[in-house]
């Protein structure tokens, strides 16, 4: 299928003053002597996670992003527990007006192939990223320097990005967008290899190369991926450790038997409340625990079926009671969300509580009942079983459980594999799906515009002109309490539509052995997990 529709002006604005000097220069040297130094004893990380492509142009999920954001090099990058991107590829990256940003590239950038690093590479990684287009791909985030005017073939707009030399970027963009170096900052602008990655399709996962502090020397898809420092890698962020490897587990119990046993060294995503609590108390381990802003969310099908109708999904609106999904399917480690703007973030306001209050059954019989619709109403549920954690299924249950004890409706609980769950809910398999989401970038726009623009990156069949007015205007908007404003009507209109709905917010949880150091430094809300900053003691 097609992003016919999302390949739109992406991002919200920041003040003027953060934008228009959003990353400042360096040194020349980029602050390192090189990856090849790296002498720190091998260390292994557990996790449950499921990557989709290790290729930047065909993946959109934190488990791929993730490896991605060790292996390769953006133009600038977040520092844990920053905000303020910083120097990575690029010694600057400048706003010279709202439409254009002008990056200069540190000098003598090296692949770990050995082959250099020019701004030639930059306009093909964009360009590469935008004409495949993959379906779980990230094309969706550079709406900015997209021409869409042919959904079915989209690609980079005519002059968008302009190289008058092996190291300076210039993008132009289609229209005033102050948080597009925020962009730069995700694994969708990770740079790649001109010369290696073809130029119409994806590469295949074990044979991608960056110029990012790791290179990947194995891959075996579900099983293992091992890394080794880079050797040519010349940035700000080298590797303390020589080789790290990834072991993937399809459950968290044998991960949580792992590390409680010394098998692995770190275990970060994903554990049941009930093993972060076993863990917490045996003393073998530490339970690390950083800022977080995981939100969790159910979204409606609204191309066909019963999520077509607002009365439908304002009547489950009305019925899904957060705090018994945070208690019942989390032994009450989340915190129930009332909007899909995460609380911290300007603009944000408790939109469904305002519209919904309490739970109520009354009142969503009464909702039903003036629109005519007879009960009850069949519906059915999906849910990804592996990916999100095990506690998805009670999630779930739950709120089959919610639906079902109203009367109001008869519930159908499905789920499927990871990969084949993002297929199946793009194709209408499920009328309410549970989805997951971890920052692209910390704005409260990376809450809205990739929600709720003609669709979503989930292609849910929603549109609302109020909405993408609302999205432009903010989108450019310099005046902080006007943005905050329009940030907030937007929240409001989400909660009258309700083409999706927010269901429980989270923190980021890693456990570690008392070998390890530095893996509470990088768990903060951008959920990256930073390889280099971690080290393990002998």
């Amino acid at each position: 299928m097609t992003r016919k529709k999302h390949l739109l002006a992406w991002a919200g604005a920041a003040s003027l003053a953060l934008a228009m000097t959003a990353c400042g220069s360096s040194d020349d040297n980029g602050g390192s002597s090189g990856g090849g130094g790296a002498t720190g004893a091998p260390w292994i990380l557990g996790t449950t996670d499921v990557v989709t492509s290790l290729d930047p142009a065909g993946s959109y999920d934190t488990a791929s992003w993730n490896l991605q954001y060790n292996l390769f090099q953006q133009l600038v990058s977040i520092p844990a527990n920053g905000t303020k991107p910083e120097p990575d590829a690029a010694k600057s990256c400048d706003y010279t007006d709202p439409k254009t940003v002008k990056c200069v590239l540190q000098p003598n950038l090296k692949f770990s192939n050995g082959d250099a690093l020019t701004s030639s590479d930059v306009k093909f990684t964009f360009e590469r990223n935008i004409a495949i287009n993959d379906p779980n791909g990230s094309a969706v985030l550079l709406g900015s320097i997209t021409d869409s005017s042919d959904p079915d073939h989209p690609k980079l707009k005519a002059g968008a990005i302009e190289t008058p030399d092996d190291t300076t970027v210039i993008f132009h963009l289609n229209q005033p967008d102050l948080t597009f170096i925020k962009v730069l900052t995700t694994a969708t602008a990770s740079i790649v290899d001109e010369d290696v990655f073809p130029a119409d399709k994806k590469l295949a996962d074990d044979q991608v190369i960056g110029s990012g502090p790791y290179k990947l020397s194995q891959y075996k898809p579900k099983e293992q991926a091992v890394f080794e420092a880079n050797p040519e890698y010349t940035g700000p962020h080298p590797g303390k450790s020589k080789q790290i490897i990834v072991q993937y587990f399809n459950d968290p119990s044998p991960m949580k038997q792992a590390i409680s046993s010394g098998q692995i060294d770190v275990a970060w995503r994903t554990f049941t409340p009930t093993d972060l609590n076993s863990l917490s108390s045996s003393g073998d381990v530490s339970v690390l625990t950083g800022q977080g802003s995981e939100f969790r969310y159910w979204v409606w099908d609204m191309k066909k079926g019963i999520g077509k109708q607002a009365a439908v999904r304002k009547a489950v609106a009305q019925l899904i009671d957060r705090d018994a999904i945070a208690k019942n399917a989390y032994d009450g480690t989340v915190t129930p969300a009332y909007s899909i703007v995460p609380p911290g973030f300007s603009g944000q306001k408790d939109s469904f509580k305002e519209v919904y209050g309490e739970p109520s059954v009354s009142k969503a019989k009464q909702i039903l009942q003036q629109a005519g619709i007879k009960t009850p109403i069949s519906i059915t549920l999906g849910y990804p079983p592996e990916h999100y954690g095990t506690n998805a299924v009670d999630e779930a249950n739950e709120v089959a459980d919610e639906l079902k004890s109203s009367g109001l409706f008869t519930v159908k609980v499905q789920s499927a594999e990871w990969t084949q769950y993002q297929t199946l809910y793009k194709q209408d398999a499920y009328d309410l799906f549970l989805l997951g989401w971890y920052p692209d970038f910390l704005d409260a726009d990376n809450y809205l515009t990739p929600f709720v623009r003609d669709g979503g990156f989930f292609d849910n069949g929603y549109h609302s002109d109020a909405v993408n007015k609302l999205l432009d205007q903010e989108l450019g908007e310099t005046d902080e309490a006007k943005r905050n404003d329009e940030i907030g009507q937007l929240q409001d209109i989400v909660a009258k539509d309700v083409p999706l709905i927010p269901s429980w917010d989270g923190k980021n949880v890693a456990v570690a052995t008392s070998a390890m150091s530095g893996v509470k430094d990088t768990l903060d809300p951008t959920y990256i997990f930073r390889f280099w900053m971690i080290s393990k003691n002998g």
